[in-house]
């Protein structure tokens, strides 16, 4: 999470610093299951969004097959659903 937060700022100069605070407070696998379980959009996923970018946002990151396996099937939905409402279709998984 730490590696998205600084491609997110070189690439998109997005400066996430309540996602980077989070991230240090409670570690990046707590952070993405708190913005999961969120009601709504973080204002940081409105940003990257806004930027095209939401490649870089924690829900594309959750479903990169090399973190997949850190989230239930349910968390995995909703980062899916999440991402298609906003028009964003991750890249196939290779297996």
């Amino acid at each position: 999470m730490l590696d998205v937060y600084r491609k997110a700022k070189r690439e998109a100069g997005y400066n996430a610093a309540y996602f980077l605070r989070m991230v240090e407070e409670v570690g990046g696998l707590e952070a993405a299951r708190r913005l999961l379980r969120a009601g709504s959009v973080s204002s940081g996923f409105s940003s990257l969004w806004e930027k095209g970018r939401l490649d870089l946002s924690a829900e594309a990151v959750m479903l990169q097959e090399r973190f997949a396996g850190l989230f239930s099937d349910d968390e995995l939905e909703i980062a899916r659903s999440r991402l298609a409402e906003y028009g964003y279709q991750p890249p196939a998984q290779t297996s």
